[in-house]
Formats: structure tokens, C-alpha cells, sequence
């Protein structure tokens, strides 16, 4: 087996019984560039306490890199604007909008409470999170109880909790579990008569870009040296992978917590605005302090045009 570490799927607690709120999960759909599933929101942001959240402990899981057998589709590039409200994994202590737009992602998975980290981007619905395609489907299964919680920080949600009304992943991740194709998306429900967006703002988007380019990642990993509790970010040039996939690859040892966590293009770092154009996904674990990041290609467009005109 080709292994693989996840950057991603952080498990919050030791015990394996974990008492929470039941959610119905309808059968998926796939269609128009996206599978998606339809969940609920009955009880998730009862369960998600400060407590649950602040007490995160990390567990690693090893992945399979899949079948690699489709290529990223490239199309025309296309960028969408950002909506305004050379580290290798340093505290960001930078302020601006990305303090707000990214977030740590909570869920269910194989019955233990687990994290991942995402982020608001600019949609027409105002309510479209991105993540990686695990932090909403892994191993055959689509996670319950999914809230978002931006601006997180020490068991903190300044902007409260978010649950999801859909979550959606690219056809090839919902099939195979395709490495090139590791992109999830959610559409949380509005609180308090506003949208995610109206509330914290949302990043620009990216498709069809070039390889080789100053970027800058951001997560709330979890797994030792990290707690989950602090925003993390790595910045440097970014390469092609070379091995197995076409993904982005940076150096960055943010460990398990951090997948799904946004990379821009384009960073201002003293506004915290950029262009997203990938995500935390995974790395080798032969080759310790590198992140890698999915293409945003058209499939990474079709299923972000799915999820914000959900």
C-alpha cells in the first residue's frame, strides 16, 4: 500500500463511545460537478460545546493515496474576488480578514468526534465553507454533525457555530477517494438572520492557476507540537508534487487537524486577504515537513459553483 499521513482528520477525545445527537444523513447525489448530501442541524450546536472543542486530541490516520488514475481537468483560469468584513508553521499574529474567514471544522466520524479546519469564500448563497474532501467523506461514509466555527481560537467561537445544511465533495473523491480530487465544500445554514459571509466575509477564489508560486497555508493542526487551539500558517514557494499526485506541495509540518485549511495565492498580509486555491490535504510519510494541496481545477470550480448556489 502506497501510505500516506493525513493532515487531517484529528480525533477530540479518547473514548470511542461518545453519547451526541443523532443525524438523519439522506443518500448522496452526484450530478453537475459535485456529490452531495443533504444533512441536518437538529442538536449539533448543543453538542459542540467550548469543552468538547477545547479538549481536541489528535489522532493520526494513514491513507491510502487512491487509484490516481484521473487527471486534474484545466480549463481557463478564473478568479473570483474576495469578499471584504516564509514560515513552515508559526502562531499567525498577523491579524486581517483571515482571522475571521478560516475556522476549525467539527464533526462525527466512524462514531469518535473529530476536526478538520476550512474556511468562508465568496458565494451567492454568502453561506459556502471550503474544506478537504475528507473533512466531509472518508472511508465510504459522509461525516454527521458538521458545524463550522469561524475565527476559532482556545475553545472560543467568537462568531458562533455554524452547521451545515449540505456538504459536498468532487465525484472522483465521492467514488475513489482520488488524492487529485481531495476537495470538500459545506453549505452551513445562516444564524441570526445573516450569512456567513455578511458576518465574517469570505476569500477569493482561484481556478486553473500555475504551480510554482508564493503561497501561504493556513490550519489549526492539532497533533504534538500543536493543541488545535492556535491559528497556524505556512508561507514559502510553492512545487508540484512528483511523486504521486498533481498537487501543490509547501513546506509546512502542520500536523493532524490542519486538512482543509485554506492556501492562497496573492496574500496580503496586512489586510489577511488572498485568492484560495487549494486546501491542506495530506502528507508522505516519508517526507516529513511538506504539505501537499489538491489543483483547483474545473472539477474544484463545478463542485464550488454547486455548493454557492446551493
Amino acid at each position: 500500500m502506497r501510505a500516506a499521513r493525513i493532515a487531517a482528520l484529528s480525533l477530540i477525545g479518547a473514548a470511542v463511545a461518545i453519547v451526541g445527537p443523532a443525524t438523519a444523513v439522506a443518500d448522496p447525489a452526484t450530478g453537475d460537478g459535485a456529490a452531495v448530501n443533504d444533512t441536518t442541524s437538529d442538536g449539533v450546536t448543543d453538542y459542540w460545546t467550548s469543552s468538547r472543542m477545547e479538549n481536541a486530541v489528535s489522532l493520526d490516520i494513514n491513507l491510502d493515496p487512491g487509484t490516481l488514475t484521473d487527471d486534474v481537468k484545466a480549463g481557463a483560469e478564473v478568479e473570483i474576488d474576495p469578499t471584504l468584513a516564509d514560515s513552515t508553521g508559526d502562531p499567525w499574529t498577523g491579524g486581517g480578514d483571515v482571522v475571521n474567514t478560516a475556522g476549525r471544522v467539527f464533526f462525527k466520524f466512524d462514531g469518535k468526534d473529530a476536526s478538520c479546519s476550512g474556511n468562508a469564500v465568496t458565494s451567492d448563497n454568502g453561506n459556502t465553507v471550503l474544506t478537504a474532501g475528507h473533512c466531509v467523506k472518508y472511508q465510504g461514509a459522509w461525516h454527521t454533525d458538521w458545524v463550522f466555527v469561524p475565527g476559532y481560537h482556545d475553545g472560543q467561537a467568537p462568531f458562533g457555530e455554524w452547521p451545515a445544511s449540505k456538504t459536498l465533495t468532487t465525484p472522483q473523491w465521492e467514488a475513489d477517494e482520488d488524492m487529485n480530487y481531495d476537495v470538500g465544500a459545506a453549505v452551513v445554514e445562516p444564524q441570526g438572520g445573516k450569512s456567513l459571509t455578511d458576518t465574517v466575509g469570505g476569500q477569493g477564489v482561484a481556478f486553473n492557476g500555475e504551480y510554482n508560486q508564493k503561497m501561504y497555508a493556513f490550519g489549526f493542526p492539532a497533533a504534538d507540537p500543536y493543541d488545535g487551539e492556535k491559528f497556524i500558517y505556512c508561507g514559502g514557494t510553492s512545487s508540484k508534487d512528483v511523486l504521486l499526485t498533481q498537487d501543490h506541495s509547501l513546506p509546512c509540518d502542520m500536523t493532524g487537524g490542519s486538512s482543509g485549511g485554506p492556501w492562497f495565492r496573492e496574500f496580503d498580509e496586512a489586510t489577511g486577504t488572498g485568492l484560495q486555491s487549494s486546501v491542506n490535504s495530506f502528507g508522505y510519510k516519508f517526507l516529513p515537513n511538506v504539505m501537499f494541496g489538491p489543483y483547483f481545477g474545473d472539477d474544484a470550480k463545478a463542485l464550488y459553483d454547486k455548493a454557492a448556489a446551493a
